[in-house]
């Protein structure tokens, strides 16, 4: 394994002899990620899929 940082979110890449050991590990690596971190991770996500201002979900649901 090598972490890789890429936009402040760190990925690991591991190589695995079979699906069930990729899919195993891709199940430890998330139950192991504190909230903050998939917070962060979210964040990244939603920047890579609209990099323009897009308005925040909550916003758009708030009573007026």
């Amino acid at each position: 394994m090598r972490p890789i940082t890429i936009n402040s979110v760190e990925r690991i890449v591991k190589r695995s002899r079979t699906f069930r050991e990729a899919d195993r590990w891709d199940i430890q690596q998330n139950l192991a990620l504190t909230p903050e971190q998939r917070i962060q991770i979210a964040h990244a996500l939603r920047k890579r899929a609209y990099p323009g201002k897009a308005k925040d979900i909550r916003e758009c649901h708030r009573a007026r």
